[in-house]
């Protein structure tokens, strides 16, 4: 379970689960998770167009990465955000059926940008991923207070001076530039649940941003390391455990969250009987 490539694979792994996280932790609070599944679709066709090119596959999954997040964008402010990001994947789904028409690939190369290819990473891939991821989080980092005010209140960001179309634009090329890393790793299809999973089930635990955030990143390790291991063992495909304990994460979450809201509310009646009434 630690062999040279294994060893790779426990490297990327985490890389990839904490993009995951931290990028997933706002794209669950403004309510992007259908770009945050166009996008590596999009990306998908651009590796599918760098296969049948013959270069490097990081170059068509950034090339159309960025150009999905800027159609999303660009289309969204003009009419319903949810119809410009269908439009979007419907035209790099076809792009993609058309790439992949004329591809020579063997169909393990091709289902691999679908479903990832985690225990394939070789070592001379791991720097790029990681510098890609830096940049992630230098972003987010950078951008934290005022995406985070135009997450939680649009109206507010606006009447201290933030543009929130800007702020949506920008996301979504962060958005792009996670995808662009992750889509090799857990492929085109299965970012989405570890971008999604664990961080609506941290939003789910707490009602603190940052704490949510921390918590969105130990969901996805645990995800991604627990996946990696049972897979190893097992030799069932890792796609099959990432997209199960990601929703099985987020069922736990919700439960615990409903739980604990019931407590909060119960507590509270309960205070407000034990106060006399004020006389009038």
């Amino acid at each position: 379970m630690f062999s040279t490539f294994m060893i790779n694979a426990w490297l990327v792994g985490t890389i990839v689960a904490v993009i995951a996280g931290v990028v997933g932790f706002f794209a669950v609070l403004r309510g992007s998770a259908f770009p945050a599944h166009a996008i590596p679709n999009g990306a998908f066709a651009g590796a599918a167009a760098a296969n049948l090119l013959g270069i490097n596959t990081l170059i068509g999954l950034g090339v159309f990465a960025l150009l999905t997040a800027f159609g999303i964008g660009t289309l969204g402010r003009r009419g319903r955000n949810d119809v410009a990001t269908a439009l979007i994947l419907v035209l790099m789904l076809a792009l993609g059926a058309l790439f992949l028409s004329r591809s020579v690939e063997y169909e393990q190369q091709i289902y691999s940008l679908l479903f990832g290819e985690i225990l394939g990473v070789s070592t001379t891939e791991i720097l790029p991923l990681a510098a890609l991821g830096a940049l992630s989080i230098v972003a987010v980092a950078a951008l934290y207070r005022p995406l985070l005010l135009s997450s939680v209140a649009p109206e507010m960001g606006e009447a201290k001076g933030i543009d929130n179309h800007r702020m949506e634009m920008l996301f979504l090329l962060v958005l792009a530039v996670a995808t662009t890393m992750t889509v090799p790793v857990v492929g085109a299809l299965l970012i989405f649940s570890l971008m999604i999973g664990p961080p609506a089930a941290a939003r789910s635990l707490t009602d603190r941003p940052l704490l949510a955030m921390l918590l969105s990143v130990a969901i996805a390790l645990v995800t991604l390391w627990c996946s990696i291991a049972i897979s190893y063992v097992s030799n069932w495909p890792i796609g099959f455990f990432v997209g199960m304990f990601g929703a099985l994460s987020y069922l736990l979450g919700r439960v615990f969250g409903t739980y604990r809201h019931g407590r909060v509310g119960g507590a509270e009646v309960r205070h407000r009987q034990l106060i006399p009434a004020t006389p009038g």
